[in-house]
Order: structure tokens, then sequence, then C-alpha cells
């Protein structure tokens, strides 16, 4: 499959000029003048107001079809998903943030088949303020798909996170890992202007202080607002050897009247349709980041998923049963059927016991209200540490009595 890769790096050699409060390592969007706009015979214009040139490549994606711009890098603060792209249908919804360290990335999802055209950013010698120009047309599927996908570039790839080995003090040191969910271009469930990554990151800080204070090793797939691919937080936990893996989000799920702290296991059959529907959800965290999923190989995934049944699956069930105890001995409040299973991606891993932890839903007030509450999130993540010490016990108890 022949691959186009749209790729610009300016080189400003014009003088720049500007005044002193818009002097910022990073180029600003000005949102006034950056829009999404449909046109006539199969055209749409991309048009994005930056306060300075910055380096920027762009390319697309396919299955779904997606235009991903990467920036070193872009603060979008001020711009709104749905302002931009109030003058089309074309493009159906766009996304920015974020992506790692040092890099920005906008991905806009495509209603039809469109490849970019025309590429430019003009850099006013003047103030030094760019705009950037992209313009796209339709094109068939079949020629989407030759167009679509990633050039590796070394000059464009990012350094993709990864936790540093944590030291072990002999063969008795737990290691726990905390999967903060979302991050960076992937916001999560948004309510009220809050977001979903922007909570799960303190409330995973202040569990891992919790684990710490009881002698725990912690690792964290994410330490600050960037994104993190699913496999990546999975490959983690098994890079630092961790004995634990939980994976914390605050979801919004308007099905059933959602609310209350849930624990899931994995499983390839959902408990419900509301589980179904939100496993899905996270399941597409890469997607929305604009991850190239070519190669992703489903029998790879099943055979994991085969594997964690055989002795992994009964230990993170116990895990789960221990966590919604704890958890409601701390004030909950829980849900009323606190332990459910689902197809989580994040869950897949064949070796280390792992649940993902729905903390509450943002979807609920009530569940807003204590995510919001500092004093809670304490308590909370209080409860779930001594939970999580208490399965450890259990669990090597256990260990010790399979080896007899």
């Amino acid at each position: 499959m022949k691959r186009i890769l749209l790729s610009v790096i300016l080189c400003l050699s014009a003088p720049v000029y500007a005044v002193a409060q818009e002097l910022s390592a990073l180029a600003r969007v000005d949102p006034e003048a950056s829009v999404i706009k449909d046109g006539w015979w199969g055209r749409t214009d991309l048009t994005l107001a930056l306060s300075q040139g910055v380096p920027f490549r762009v390319f697309t994606l396919d299955d779904p079809a997606r235009l991903v711009v990467d920036f070193r890098e872009v603060d979008f603060r001020g711009l709104r998903a749905a302002d931009l792209i109030s003058d089309g249908d074309r493009v159906s919804a766009v996304r920015f943030g974020a992506f790692q360290p040092g890099w920005s990335r906008l991905v806009a999802d495509l209603a039809e088949p469109m490849v970019p055209r025309k590429i430019g950013m003009p850099v006013d010698p003047n103030t030094g303020r760019a705009m950037l120009g992209i313009m796209l047309k339709t094109v068939s599927a079949e020629e989407f798909a030759a167009a679509s996908g990633v050039v590796v570039d070394p000059n464009w790839t990012p350094a993709f996170l990864s936790a540093p080995k944590p030291v072990r003090k002999g063969d008795n040191r737990f290691v726990v890992v905390l999967d903060p969910g979302h991050g960076g271009i992937d916001p999560g469930a948004e309510r009220d202007e809050v977001n979903e990554k922007g909570l799960m990151l303190s409330f995973a800080q202040t569990m891992a202080e919790a684990l710490r204070r009881m002698d725990v090793d912690v690792v964290m797939t994410r330490e600050s607002d960037v994104f993190v691919a699913l496999q990546t937080r999975v490959a983690i936990a098994h890079q630092v050897e961790a004995d634990l893996f939980i994976s914390l989000h605050a979801d919004i799920l308007r099905q059933g009247g959602a609310k209350g702290a849930t624990v899931y296991t994995l499983s390839d059959d959902a408990s419900d349709a509301a589980t179904e529907h939100l496993a899905a959800r996270h399941n597409r965290a890469d997607i929305i980041a604009g991850a190239d999923l070519t190669g992703s190989d489903d029998q790879v995934a099943q055979v994991l998923l085969d594997l964690a049944r055989q002795e992994t699956g009964p230990r993170s069930s116990a895990l789960a049963m221990t966590l919604a105890e704890g958890m409601a001995a701390a004030g909950g409040p829980m849900n009323r059927r606190p332990l459910r299973e689902a197809g989580f991606s994040v869950l897949k891993s064949a070796d280390i016991p792992s649940v993902l932890v729905e903390i509450g839903f943002l979807s609920s007030d009530r569940d807003l209200s204590n995510l919001g509450d500092p004093l809670w999130r304490r308590g909370m993540a209080e409860g779930m540490a001594k939970a999580i010490l208490t399965w450890r016990d259990a669990d090597a108890a256990r260990k010790a009595l399979v080896r007899q």
C-alpha cells in the first residue's frame, strides 16, 4: 500500500516582532480566526491561526478516516471543538491537545474520505503570526486508503513514555501500577468545565501517596497531562514487573442512570449493555488520539484473553471483590452492582492481575460533587490502598497453599 506523508518543517528566516505579552515558548491558537469550513465541489478548508510559526506535519489515517496534524508544539487553550467545526459537515468531530512531551496533536474525524491537496503555513514577517491552511478534497475510499498511513521518520517520532524500573529491595517488594485514564489529546468524560483526565491524575497521585506510606512501590503510567496509548499502559506494567495493575476512570454513562463506584474485570462478554458500551468507549482511546492501528493483531489479543482466564482471571476477580469492599468501608457510595466485567483492552495482561475502577460517574451529580472534594478523594484513595494490602496478603497465602 502506498502511503504518502505530508510533512512541513518551518525555517523562519524573517525577523519576528511581537508585543511583550505575546512572547511565549508555545504557539498559541487564536480561536476567533480559526475554523474548519466546507466549500463547493467536495472542498473543505482547515484554518488555524497561530501566534507564531511552528514545525508541523500532516497525514491521514484510515479505518476510521482521520486527518492528523502534529505540532512542535501548540497551546490550544481557548479553542472549542464545537466552534471550530460549526461551518461544515464533512468533519464530524475534532480533538486537540498535548500528545507527548514537546508535541501537540489535532485529530479530525472525517465524515467522508478527503485528502490534503494544499498545505501551507505563511508567517507574517512583521508580527511573527502564522496561519496554517489545509485544503482537503473528497476522494474515493480506495484513493484515501492508498494515501493514508504514517511513514516512519526519525525526525517526527515522539519519544513515547516509559516508566523507570523501581528499585527492588528483595523479592518481597510489591509493585502497583496506577493508570490514570485518558490524558493529553484524550480528555475522557467532560462536564461543567471538569474533565476525567485531570480528575483521575489527581486521584492517582493521592492514591500513590497512600500506598507509598504503606511501603508499596508505585509506578504511574502517566504523571502529567500527556497521551499514553493503551498498549503502552500495559507494556509499562510488564516493564516494571508489576504485581498489580489498576486503571482509574470517572466516565459519563447515561444508560440506567449510572452512579457509584464500580470495579470491572476482563471478560469477552460484558455484564450488561451499559458496561459493553462503556468498554467500547474506553477501547477507542487510541483512535481518538490518532493512533495508527493497522498493525494490530486481534488473534494475539484473544490469546492474551484466554491466558488471563486461566490463572490471572480468578486473582483479578478476588482483587475486584476486595477493592469493592474496601471502597464501601471508606464510605463509597457504591454502584448497586459494584462488580462487573467486559472486554477492556487495558486489562488484557496475561500475567498481571488487573482491574478497571470507575471511581464514580461524572453523569451523576452526587459523584461529580464527591470527585471534586479533596477530602472525599483522600478517604477513598486510602480505603483502596488498604484493600490492596488486604488482597496482597490473601493472594500470598493462596499461593503458599497451592505450592503445598
